[in-house]
């Protein structure tokens, strides 16, 4: 018996047709599922648009999706990790609750938000602020924050969170958590947020507030 081989070329755009076939069939986020649990589950704390009227808990109208998601995700306990990558009991169990595609409706819908913008308090700490955000502290390896959240805070899909406009409250506490260990799903935070002082941390959650 003989047998036929199959041309390198032709395995190629085999695997190539198959791989689109898939990527089409895969559903897109369903902003109005993403509503729905909005407002079912997430707008007490968040509020139903994502702009959050509490300050200790995130704005997220406006961030990105890919983000959003990703945050999700490391709210829960991966498979062969001890714990969750952001330790929170209350968003433990929210997410855990929820599908894969539930936690793209819902991301999606809060991106789809218009952010309602905040204000900086603090005069006397806007320059320090400033200089840290714009050009870091070389003297103790702190890079500038718009290198990777942009220079009107807007940030990069996925990695890098949208800064504009967040509570300051919520800044604040989410480096103190990257420097003391509790959120770890962000290597280069921890680094970063270990050689800030705390002076310098509400500096810049205050600066970040009124950032446009």
């Amino acid at each position: 018996m003989i047998i036929k081989s199959v041309p390198a070329v032709a395995l190629v755009v085999t695997v190539a047709a198959s791989t689109a076939a898939a990527q089409e069939t895969k559903p897109g986020p369903d902003l109005n599922r993403g509503q729905q649990i909005a407002s079912q589950v997430c707008a007490a704390c968040h509020g139903a648009d994502g702009n959050s009227v509490i300050a200790a808990n995130p704005k997220l109208a406006g961030q990105h999706a890919e983000y959003l998601y990703k945050q999700l995700v490391d709210y829960t306990v991966q498979p062969k990790a001890k714990t969750a990558a952001r330790e929170n009991a209350v968003m433990a169990g929210f997410a855990a609750a929820l599908s894969e595609q539930d936690r793209r409706n819902v991301a999606a819908y809060y991106a789809a938000q218009t952010l309602k913008p905040g204000f900086a308090k603090n005069k006397e700490t806007l320059e320090l602020a400033q200089r840290i955000y714009r050009a870091g502290v070389p003297e103790r390896a702190v890079p500038a924050c718009a290198g990777c959240h942009g220079p009107n805070g807007a940030g990069i899909p996925i990695q890098y969170p949208r800064l504009a406009g967040q509570h300051a409250e919520y800044t604040e506490a989410q480096l103190k958590a990257f420097r003391d260990g509790t959120r770890r799903n962000n290597e280069a935070m921890q680094q970063i947020a270990a050689r800030l002082s705390d002076r310098e941390m509400k500096a810049l959650a205050d600066y970040l507030a009124g950032l446009r």
